[in-house]
């Protein structure tokens, strides 16, 4: 489909792009809504790579599994720097009810003894990869659905977006341009607006299924490029053209900082960084800081600070990889992202229950700190 999917023709589609979601009867699971590994056809599609992805032992895309690994639970326990933060207990059950929490204060960051409120929830996994709107609300991929969902600064629903073909997570970059990762069959990243236009679905030559798991994360730079996850880290240029960077690297989360010379990007239980080149490309990869379990979804604020979700909560760590605390959350969270009328407010992404048929939460709570309002996310 090559219309922007706005609202006013989202309203007319919206039946048909839900019932794309259900899923089919096992073995014969294909189409929108359905993870490429998962898709009955995937198979037929890897045989044609000129070079197959590696074996993962029945695990598509390790670190790279899109929304699904982050919300079945195996998320990150607490972070340290330097030794300087204690362990903060096994992340718990994906079905196990909202858990007791407090929160206290980090300077400049968020106020002691603030409380997470839940503004919107759904059935079913649909909701992963939030950013903020310019209006201060929400534009949410729905990957069961293949829509790209609006909450409005009240918490209003809307569908912006459809036909995305299981999209997965959306960035907006500081000019306007917003991206989104495709995570059905024939992987691909997509540009949704000012126009809708394939930005990348090949890899030297071949699909970009054959990397092999599930297209994750993304963050879009100034210059139209898009950095990527899919188990490892990637780019892809306003041309179209895909290049990897790093070396073991078992990725999820992936974030510019605001002057956008640093890429950061989640690394199991770590999270590494790396120097960006005026061309795009990346150098110096290094340990930022480590963590005591697996980071996920990740966003900056207006001081360079990065904030990454986990089993517990958000972990904030210093533009100089200083650790400086954990935001509890009542259930595990796998995105997160500044919006609202100041951007002083921080949205995070609930889910839980049975990987397949989750429970889908978004919360908020107020912030010290600011998002980067030079760009969405």
């Amino acid at each position: 489909m090559t219309s922007k999917g706005l609202l006013t023709i989202a309203l007319g589609f919206f039946g048909a792009s839900a019932a794309l979601g259900q899923a089919p009867a096992p073995g014969q699971r294909q189409g929108p809504g359905v993870q490429a590994p998962q898709d009955s056809r995937y198979q037929a599609l890897i045989a044609t790579c000129k070079n197959p992805p590696p074996a993962r032992g029945g695990a598509p895309g390790q670190g790279g599994q899109g929304g699904q690994a982050g919300q079945a639970g195996g998320a990150a326990q607490g972070p340290q720097a330097g030794g300087a933060a204690p362990a903060q207990g096994a992340a718990p059950a994906a079905n196990q009810g909202p858990r007791e929490y407090k929160v206290t204060e980090i300077p400049s960051v968020i106020a002691a003894g603030q409380q997470w409120k839940t503004i919107w929830k759904a059935s079913g996994n649909v909701a992963d990869g939030i950013v903020g709107s310019n209006d201060g609300g929400l534009l949410i991929a729905q990957n069961d659905k293949s829509d790209v969902l609006k909450l409005d600064k009240d918490g209003k629903e809307s569908v912006a977006y459809i036909d995305t073909n299981t999209g997965g997570s959306v960035s907006i970059n500081s000019k306007g341009a917003m991206f989104v990762v495709q995570r059905g069959l024939n992987q691909a990243v997509w540009q949704l607006a000012p126009e809708r236009k394939l930005l990348a679905n090949k890899y030297q030559g071949d699909p970009l299924d054959c990397i092999g798991g599930v297209i994750n994360d993304l963050t879009a730079d100034s210059k139209g490029g898009v950095y990527f996850t899919m188990g490892g880290l990637f780019y892809v240029t306003p041309a179209g053209v895909v290049t990897r960077y790093g070396e073991n690297l078992r990725t999820n989360g992936v974030i510019l900082s605001p002057d956008e010379k640093t890429v950061y990007v989640t690394n199991g239980p770590a999270l590494a960084a790396f120097d960006v080149q005026p061309d795009g490309s990346l150098k110096n990869q290094r340990e930022f800081v480590k963590f005591e379990g697996n980071g996920d979804g990740s966003t900056v604020d207006s001081a360079g600070r990065i904030y990454v979700t986990s089993g517990p909560g958000v972990q904030v760590i210093g533009p100089d990889g200083k650790y400086l605390g954990l935001i509890p959350t009542p259930r595990n969270v796998i995105s997160t992202a500044f919006s609202g009328p100041d951007k002083k407010t921080l949205y995070a992404v609930v889910s839980y229950g049975p990987r397949e048929s989750l429970n889908a939460e978004i919360i908020a709570i107020p912030m010290l700190a600011q998002g980067n309002k030079g760009r969405p996310k």
